[in-house]
């Protein structure tokens, strides 16, 4: 009891830099790490040839899209859960946990069987070549059957977090990263298992992490009890977790076509072009995640805050996680640009052309990079305050409203050069959109805690009369 009475103490009344490193930096250091475990494939497959390279390239997608069942039920309960705890609704938080998690591993087995099901045409419709395919369809059977785990560990990372378990959600990806880093070059290389080790490599660590989950609720550490009896799909619970659900899969579902689009594209110049957006695609990631872990921490604070009415707290959590999240992301931009060659370097056995295409583009993909922070600190603000529309047009941003066109039109004029800067162009049209959005979104926090002094200091006058 105590422990949850230190989180709740975090969320509302610690010192916002002190909370956001409490919360951000365990979650973020996770996301690190697992990141470099997405990573470890890309780097230990790429010794094996351009094909088994171009494999895992495409099998991305397509696990965007079963990772964005988990964000679906956990990131929608968690921006609900928040604002739960900040109100002190514990009985309403401990349905909604409940019900967002059994919910993305029921939805999340049927669309896995219907994926195993249909697994060559969707490779196909993703971008995998023919000399690609056999390695794609043995890699990615196994990966997507074993994803279930994945789908949990998700949904649990979001719901851990919103009540303030950062060092739980970071053991847990930390575990599951470590032994895949550990397991890869076992598997592919010294039994000999190719592509289908790297996926058993990564599917174990997966299961890995749903023990550390499993471990903190039968321990009791959580607020929540994950009780099945407490799952509740009454029309108020389902559409608070929906409403921000959905924008939050649909951000998770064009990232997964961005990535196809931009595969799809790339076949077309060959196998090398292909090859070389699977490192790009990867460490671009790599950075999204770690900027996603720290605001995994801002998460909470801000749903917190914004619960309780607490709006210079939340203000001050805005800026602190603007200024922190840009100058990450302004270190890893350049240095994605000063050591773009050496980085593809690393994934390929010397294919010129792949690291030529690959350090172009992430040369592109850094700098753009910039920019990154800022939008992402409102994408989350929106979501987690329960503007569902405003948030939904954020997240289709990026890779959906700005990129689409882009990759769609640019290629026809410019080739391969359109393909490669199609995101950095879309970045920098989704930053400016997102000013407009943001100054919009600050005048409404300024009526909104304006209006609640008035009623503070009315109430005051009141209390002497009452008496």
């Amino acid at each position: 009891m105590n422990e949850q009475k230190k989180k709740m103490e975090l969320l509302g009344s610690s010192p916002v830099p002190k909370a956001l490193l409490a919360m951000g930096l365990p979650t973020m250091i996770g996301m690190l790490i697992n990141a470099l475990y997405n990573l470890a494939d890309t780097y230990f497959v790429g010794g094996l040839g351009t094909d088994q390279m171009g494999a895992v390239t495409v099998a991305f997608p397509l696990g965007q899209v079963i990772v964005g069942l988990g964000l679906l039920f956990g990131n929608g309960a968690a921006a609900y859960l928040s604002r739960l705890l900040g109100c002190g609704d514990k009985e309403t938080a401990g349905k909604v946990a409940s019900t967002a998690l059994y919910s993305s591993i029921l939805v999340g087995a049927v669309v896995i069987a219907s994926s195993i099901i249909f697994l060559k045409p969707i490779l196909r419709q993703i971008g995998a070549m023919e000399s690609v395919m056999p390695y794609a369809t043995v890699y990615t059977s196994i990966y997507i059957t074993f994803s279930i785990f994945n789908i949990f560990n998700v949904a649990m990372n979001n719901i851990v977090s919103s009540e303030g378990a950062a060092k739980t959600a970071m053991c847990a990806l930390v575990a599951g990263a470590v032994l895949n880093v550990i397991l890869d070059p076992i598997f592919i290389y010294t039994l000999h298992l190719g592509v289908a080790g790297a996926a058993i490599a990564t599917a174990i660590s997966q299961v890995v992490s749903t023990l550390v989950y499993f471990a903190y609720i039968l321990q009791k550490k959580s607020v929540f009890s994950f009780h099945m009896k407490e799952c509740c799909f009454s029309k108020s619970i389902m559409s608070e977790i929906l409403k921000i659900g959905i924008p939050t899969l649909l951000f998770q579902l064009l990232t997964s076509l961005s990535i196809s689009m931009i595969n799809d594209a790339a076949k077309e110049f060959g196998g090398s072009a292909l090859a070389a957006m699977g490192p790009v695609t990867k460490i671009m990631s790599m950075g999204t995640l770690i900027v996603f872990g720290f605001l995994k921490g801002f998460q909470p604070i801000a749903g917190f805050s914004y619960g309780a009415k607490k709006f210079d707290r939340l203000q001050e959590a805005i800026r602190t996680s603007i200024l922190w999240s840009t100058l990450f992301c302004l270190i890893f931009g350049l240095a994605a640009v000063v050591f773009s060659q050496q980085i593809i370097s690393l994934f390929t056995k010397g294919d010129l052309e792949m690291i030529k295409i690959g350090a172009t583009a992430l040369r592109a993909n850094g700098l753009s990079f910039i920019l990154f922070g800022f939008y992402t600190v409102y994408s989350f603000l929106f979501l987690v305050m329960g503007k569902a529309k405003e948030g939904c047009i954020l997240g289709a941003l990026r890779q959906g409203i700005c990129f689409v066109p882009v990759i769609l039109i640019l290629p026809t004029y410019w080739g391969l050069h359109g393909i490669l800067y199609a995101q950095p162009i879309a970045d920098v049209l989704s930053a400016v959109i997102t000013i407009f959005m943001a100054v919009h979104l600050h005048k409404e926090l300024a009526a909104a805690k304006a209006n609640t002094l008035h009623k503070d200091q009315a109430l005051r006058c009141t209390m002497p009369h009452m008496k």
